[in-house]
Parts: structure tokens; sequence; C-alpha cells
């Protein structure tokens, strides 16, 4: 496969293409959008016009200014305090790096394999849930975008379009499929039957919600989906009366707080894919998901969205990669924001990275078109980054990068 061009990441202003977006099937929210698209005009030529994107922080203030209040505020939840997930970025800018210099770097190259795959580039999309309320399209303008990237999308159980539609929207892409333990166990078998004829490569399995966090602001809005919109993946499957309690889409009580490593062994026994487990912060649970045979780990703190006053996603990085000493590979999610955190997390020991909310402001942005701007962006950036620190490809990166005093 052909490695990724750097391209200029400042883009000339386009002309603001008119979409409907899926938040909330409420009329005022879409009033209330379409007046902040007319103050985008131009004052005195009347055009409708748009800012550079420039990095993804330019598409956060973009989606919080256009997405409604309640679909916003779920998607930037964090658990209590959100310590967490603040600490995700904050984690970041602790570390230093140590570049080398007069290395040569006149040709770089940013592909990477996972999981034997190649990728372009070592960012991968995270699994993160109901991409419709954020543009019509959802999961396959998603997906879309990651197949003409060339990376790896995890693809969420909690997904507004059905895993079949995402898999005819981009049938040459790259995807693993993240699932949860439910109490019906025959909830999850049927759907890894169904992921595993799609053609799906692996499968993700989210260990840290034996019971889901408590965030705020979505008790506030009491958030529900609105009626247009369902957990497509298990559409028809509930039997469910009128008015009974729901989270997030599905029945309440649905996910199975027994969960324990005997369900990784259960998996392992109906699936032929690889089994990833995702929510792994302890050198002592990367050991156990060794002697468990599976395959990788992602690192990760659900977005702080879980337990608030645990680690940041990079700070438990290395103690798992020493833990695992290369026996599987190891992946880091939460609070990367630029191609220089990249560069850390690959310096610590990553194999790859995922992205989680950036994906989702691509999406509020411009759709596919915004998520692969996205995309790119990182991609530029963490080129850059590795060449200014003298590497040439991913392979001279290394914890030498790394200024340890400074963590």
């Amino acid at each position: 496969m052909r490695s990724e061009r750097t391209h200029a990441v400042g883009r000339p202003a386009k002309q603001l293409r008119s979409r409907s977006f899926c938040r909330s099937g409420q009329e005022e929210e879409e009033k209330t959008f379409s007046r902040k698209r007319m103050n985008s005009f131009d004052r005195e030529g009347g055009h409708c016009t748009e800012m550079a994107m420039v990095c993804l922080t330019d598409f956060e203030e973009y989606a919080k200014e256009h997405l409604s209040k309640a679909t916003w505020d779920y998607y930037a939840a964090g658990a209590d305090d959100c310590c967490t997930r603040d600490d995700n970025l904050l984690a970041f800018k602790r570390i230093r790096l140590r570049p080398r210099i007069l290395r040569d770097v006149s040709v770089s190259d940013t592909r990477t394999t996972v999981q034997g795959m190649e990728i372009s580039f070592p960012v991968g999309v995270a699994p993160t849930a109901f991409h419709c309320l954020a543009w019509h399209e959802g999961e396959v303008a998603t997906a879309r975008a990651a197949e003409s990237v060339n990376t790896c999308y995890i693809t969420s159980t909690y997904s507004t379009c059905s895993v079949e539609e995402i898999a005819a929207a981009a049938p040459g892409g790259y995807r693993w499929f993240q699932l949860y333990v439910y109490r019906d166990r025959k909830l999850s078998e049927l759907i890894v039957q169904r992921v595993e004829s799609l053609g799906y490569k692996a499968l993700v399995l989210t260990v840290d919600v034996p019971y889901t966090g408590k965030r705020r602001n979505d008790i506030r809005n009491q958030f529900k989906l609105p009626p247009h919109l369902k957990v497509k993946n298990f559409e028809g499957m509930f039997q469910q009366e009128t008015g009974a309690p729901e989270e997030y889409g599905i029945p309440a009580n649905t996910l199975d707080p027994s969960i324990s490593w005997k369900d990784v062994s259960w998996l392992q026994s109906i699936t032929r894919l690889p089994v990833i487990i995702k929510g792994i912060l302890t050198k002592e649970d990367a050991e156990l998901a060794v002697e468990h045979g599976v395959q990788g780990v992602i690192v990760s703190n659900h977005g702080g969205r879980q337990l608030d006053g645990g680690p940041a996603s990079i700070d438990a990085l290395s103690e798992i990669v020493d833990a695992v000493q290369g026996r599987i590979e190891v992946y880091v999610d939460g609070g990367i924001r630029t191609g220089s955190d990249v560069l850390k997390a690959l310096a610590l020991g990553a194999r790859c990275v995922f992205i989680g909310r950036p994906v989702v402001w691509g999406l509020a942005y411009k759709g596919e078109e915004g998520v692969r701007e996205v995309l790119q962006i990182l991609n530029d950036e963490f080129r850059l980054s590795m060449t200014l620190s003298g590497c040439r490809n991913v392979g001279e990166i290394n914890r030498n990068l790394i200024q340890v005093s400074k963590l």
C-alpha cells in the first residue's frame, strides 16, 4: 500500500455547503442551528465562507458552536468532576521531547501495521457512539473517511448505523468491532457472528463498564436519543414496554456487571477473530490479558467517562508496555489532539493511537470530508513532529525521544 504524502495543513476557505444534521429532530434546534450558520456569512460580500481548519481545536470550537447543547454535552462528558477527562489532555503537555538533529529526514514514511495489517499512519478511529447526532450519515461517513486514508476504524456497538450499512459503505475499509458483554450472552454472540461474516477483522472488548459512569450533564439534560435515531445493531432485539427505563438507547440494566476474565475465554471460544481488550490501566491487568491469550490491549480510561480520579491514559502506558514485553500489541486512546501527541505515545511504546471526540467534531463540521480533514491534519502534524525529532519512520521512534525526568 502506498504511503500518504504530506499535504499543507493550511487550506483555503471553501464555500459552505448546506447540510441537514441529525441532532435532535426538534424544530427549534434546527432554527437555532440555521441562525448560527447565517452568522457565518461575510457581512461585506454576503458570501457564506469558512475559516481554514488548521488544527483539531478548530473543529472542536466549530462543533461546540453548531451542535445542540445536549449533544455537545454528551460527547464532551466526563465522569463526576471530569478530572480524569481533563488530565488526559494535560498529561501530554507534561511530556517533553528530546529531538535529534542532522539525521537526513528528506524522505519520511508514516506507515505502520496493526495486527499484521498495514495502515498509512499510526492513528485509528476509536469506537464512539451515536454519530448520526453529529451528521446525518453518521458512522457511514466515518467509515468512508477512514477507508479513504487507509486506517483502522473501530465500529461502536452503539452505532446509529448498522454493522451491515457500515460494511457496505466502505467495503475496502479495515474495521474492528467494539462490543460489550450483556446479561443475555446471546445478544453478544449474535452480533459477533454478524461482524465476523461481514469481514470485520478483530473484536475489541470494552471491559471498564460494569456500570455506566456518572455523567452529570447527561443527567441534567435527561439525555435520550431523538425518536428518529436508534441503536441500529439492536433494532428489533428488545421487547420493551413503552416508557420502560432506558440508558443510552437500550433498556437499562442490559450490561452485565458480573463480567470477568472467564468472559474473555468465552468470547474467544465463539469467534475466530483476534480479541483486543479495551480499558486496561495497570500492569497487573496487562499481565492477565497476556495470560488469557488476547492479541492486544488498548490503554484507555474511556475518555474519562467512567472512573474519575484514575490515571491519564498516557501516564499508564509505560507501565503496561513494560509488563507485556512485546508479547502483544499495545495501543492507547484519550487526549490525543496533535501530531506530537501521537509521537509521544509511540515513543512510550504504543503501536498505534486511537482518537474519539475529534472524529465527532470532524463529522459535525462536514461529515465524511470533515473526518478526513481531521485525520489528514493529524497525519501531517505527526510526520512533521517525527522528522523534526530526527526520525524518518516509525521504526526509529523509541523512548530515547522522551525526557523522562519531566514526566
